[in-house]
């Protein structure tokens, strides 16, 4: 066949990269630039140019999706009948090694994959037989847990041994307790969560030399691909099958890591020469994908950051529109100017499909989706679900429906048992039965059979007393009071709290913030029917899915992806950068945060806009422009809407000092972060920081569900916890 067809079309750079085949080699690939042609290129070239056969090259990446478009790709180079068994994820490059070689570990061949449900059935039987309830120990943080404790792969000897002893240490005696039956049970049944399988690998490769050189001798040659994004473990890996042919290539960005905060580490990239003495490094600089102003705006804002690998990347592309920068007075503002954006540009002959809304964080779709249904435009959340779709949004709607309606029996099967109240099928059964008998909706069936021996020892009563309390008070309370009032007399944000799911959280939060604006600018009291008929208009614009829509999603979601126009929004300071991340790991997730808005402004081919507004957050905080939006040279993009000098000034100073966090109060008057106070006016409350510049404590108080800057010298704040 020749391999002409192959290197055909491929810039200087890409062809070095294809054709420097020995050795430890480094591409460093900017986004854009051709990096998975140039991978499956190279792979085509092993096989075509130097006649090595595709089940001695290894190349791993790290989605199966991913591995699935390399395989079409090189079968199209080399023709449909070659093996490209081993262009596969990590996962199942491990799978098949454990396939041939488990046996020595004295598993059998046919061992179980768990998945997660499959964890959490085992966790199930666990807690059945320890008398837990998820109040006790949720599965999700016994899960990550569990993932803590697998982190390292020492635990793999004492789970695969003949013995039945297993002995942790570091954790408390009911989690010793849980994971120490979850491993036995995983033994019992020879099953290997995801966690596992590369951690087996590595033991059965260090315990027994011969199946590593096994795999050394048939692997001449390994590809990695998203270098980037590899944990210790997976270089650990793959260094250990190259170091007999000394044949490693790994192909990456480091200015596109961004799942620092789940493992992956930028610094096997940037220290590869270091690792490997004797490696190449090549740079794929030119971008096909971007017009030189969206290229020239990225490269200056990532240049901010020190542990990188430095390049600027170029294109030869043609000039384009200016980056724009739409800064808004208010939320809806913003919104509606996004949305007139998009009109226009559809009018101009680009079809929805080629524009994208991408944000930091779920929660932030919400003002976006009712800006695009007021104006008729179709739209789709990719690899996601629409904000009131969501499970969590359906059942704290739920509470207010059933509130408002007590017949509406959809909305009490919702959460009758969320949290668990012991209300399972059997009871359920029976208030159906009674119900159809009487006449009577379930909800009203239930309250009239409470005391019935059937419903002792559940919670019953306490979810009748919540609902009820709710319909008392929904005509003194507004909507966003009386939504707060019944999540936490419920338990249900406790519930959801418990879970650890901070999508979950923040999209409850968002829910109640949208509330608490529509409430404050709607002129008019609104009564908790017309607030139902309003969402359940933005619920019913549900239209068949069509292809031909805007693609709403997060920025992670969007790696990988491209589109001619793409909005950036929400760009406010503590959403993005992301202050929890940043709380968490300093400066080295301020980096990430950083890497993470390249990725979002390297997305867009054509036309950018990057938006945000004035106003307050879902936590009553005032809100300032994310500090990206300043980092970058004022000469390299066009501001619309004038950012006042004074708020300009207040948001620089507010970058410097948004993440240090005073834990105490100096004063020693008993006020500290945690504390419960009580105001004259506001109620209880809660202090959720201290903001010594401003000498203020920075209150959530229950009664308005907001948060609000009490000076440190007023005197009616009153410690009551």
């Amino acid at each position: 066949m020749g391999i002409d067809h192959i290197l055909n079309g491929l810039n200087r750079a890409q062809k070095q990269a294809v054709t420097e085949t020995e050795g430890y080699i480094r591409v460093i690939a900017g986004a854009g630039s051709g990096k998975t042609r140039a991978l499956t290129s190279r792979f085509a070239y092993l096989v075509e140019g130097l006649g090595i056969e595709p089940s001695n090259i290894l190349c791993v990446t790290f989605t199966n999706k991913a591995a699935q478009e390399m395989r079409g790709r090189v079968r199209k180079l080399v023709g449909g009948d070659k093996d490209t068994a081993y262009m596969t994820t990590y996962h199942g490059f491990c799978v098949r090694v454990l396939r041939e070689d488990i046996h020595h570990l004295y598993y059998p061949k046919n061992y179980v994959i768990l998945d997660i449900e499959d964890q959490k059935d085992i966790l199930r039987e666990i807690y059945g037989e320890l008398g837990l309830t998820l109040r006790d120990q949720s599965f999700t943080n016994i899960l990550k847990k569990i993932g803590v404790f697998k982190a390292l792969p020492g635990y793999v000897r004492q789970m695969i041994s003949r013995e039945d002893s297993i002995t942790l240490d570091d954790l408390d005696d009911m989690e010793q307790k849980i994971i120490e039956m979850y491993l036995r049970k995983q033994k019992k049944i020879f099953g290997l969560d995801f966690e596992d399988l590369m951690n087996v690998v590595l033991v059965l490769f260090h315990d027994f030399p011969h199946v590593l050189k096994k795999w050394q001798d048939r692997l001449h040659y390994i590809q990695v691909d998203e270098f980037q994004d590899s944990s210790k473990k997976q270089f650990d890996l793959v260094e250990m099958l190259s170091r007999q042919h000394q044949n490693l290539f790994v192909v990456g960005d480091p200015d596109q890591t961004i799942y620092e905060w789940r493992g992956a580490d930028p610094d096997l990239i940037i220290r590869f020469d270091s690792h490997f003495p004797d490696s190449k490094t090549i740079f794929l600089k030119e971008n096909y994908r971007s017009t030189p102003e969206i290229l020239t705006f990225s490269n200056d804002l990532i240049r901010r950051n020190q542990n990188r690998v430095p390049k600027d990347m170029v294109t030869n592309n043609p000039s384009g529109p200016e980056v724009i920068h739409f800064h808004g007075k208010s939320e809806q503002e913003e919104a509606k100017w996004i949305a007139k954006q998009i009109q226009d540009l559809h009018k101009s002959g680009i079809p929805y499909h080629h524009i994208a809304i991408l944000y930091r964080a779920n929660y932030l779709s919400r003002f976006i989706e009712q800006a695009l249904i007021q104006e008729n435009i179709d739209y789709t959340i990719y690899g996601g679900f629409k904000f009131f779709e969501r499970m969590e949004i359906k059942d704290a709607l739920a509470h207010l429906r059933l509130v408002a309606f007590a017949g509406d029996d959809l909305s009490f099967m919702r959460i009758v048992n969320k949290p668990r109240r012991q209300i399972g099928k059997k009871r359920i059964s029976f208030l159906r039965e009674q119900a159809e008998k009487e006449g009577m909706s379930l909800y009203d069936t239930l309250a009239k059979y409470q005391d019935d021996s059937l419903f002792k020892g559940t919670q019953a009563s306490a979810f009748l007393e919540a609902i009820e309390k709710g319909r008392q008070l929904k005509d003194r309370l507004s909507v966003s009071e009386l939504l707060q009032m019944l999540i936490e007399k419920t338990g249900y944000e406790k519930m959801i709290r418990e879970d650890g799911d901070q999508d979950r959280l923040d999209n409850l939060q968002e829910l109640k913030h949208s509330i608490f604006q529509l409430e404050q600018h709607a002129g008019e009291d609104i009564s908790l029917e017309q607030y139902l008929q309003m969402i359940t208009l933005y619920m019913d614009t549900e239209r068949e899915e069509k292809k031909n829509t805007v693609k709403l999603m997060t920025v992670h979601t969007s790696k990988g992806l491209e589109f001619p126009c793409v909005f950036v929004v929400g760009l406010t300071e503590s959403i993005f950068p992301s202050v929890r991340s940043i709380m968490e790991r300093k400066e080295r997730a301020l980096e990430e945060e950083r890497r993470l808005m390249y990725v979002a402004l390297t997305r867009a081919m054509n036309t950018l806009y990057l938006t945000e507004s004035e106003g307050f957050n879902g936590r009553g905080m005032l809100k300032y422009p994310s500090r990206f939006l300043f980092e970058v040279d004022r000469n390299y993009y066009k501001r619309i809407g004038k950012i006042s000098e004074e708020l300009e000034e207040e948001a620089r100073a507010f970058h410097q000092k948004v993440f240090v966090t005073e834990q105490s109060d100096p004063k020693g008057d008993g006020i500290e972060i945690g504390s419960k106070v009580e105001h004259p006016i506001f109620g209880e409350g809660s202090v959720e920081s201290i903001d010594t510049k401003k000498n203020v404590y920075m209150v959530r108080f229950s009664k308005i569900n907001a948060v609000r800057p009490i000076s440190k010298n007023f005197k009616g704040l009153k410690v009551i916890s």
